[in-house]
């Protein structure tokens, strides 16, 4: 649980207007599995956590959350080109 914890604490890290990978979060968090990162985001995240905000790392959203990710990330000035948010641009590493 400690390691979810800091998963969901990586996410919370990363600014308003900007995006990370789940390999990116999962580094920051202390591992090497992106899936996991997805995983704690899938079962743990709240109302409070930017889930939103952790793209793959081709920049695409998870697709069956694409429009609602992309719609929240538009709100915040992350603007997607056919679907896929620039990391060359937007990306947080921390």
């Amino acid at each position: 649980m400690e390691l979810a914890q800091r998963i969901l604490d990586a996410v919370d890290q990363i600014p308003t207007g900007r995006v990370s990978t789940y390999g990116d979060v999962a580094a920051r968090a202390g591992s090497r599995s992106a899936r996991l990162a997805g995983f704690v985001l899938s079962q743990l995240s709240d109302e409070h956590t930017a889930w939103y905000r952790v793209v793959r790392a081709d920049g695409t959203p998870a697709p069956h959350l694409a429009d609602e990710q992309l719609a929240r990330l538009r709100a915040e000035g992350v603007i997607a080109v056919e679907g896929r948010v620039s990391l060359a641009r937007y990306r947080f590493r921390g």
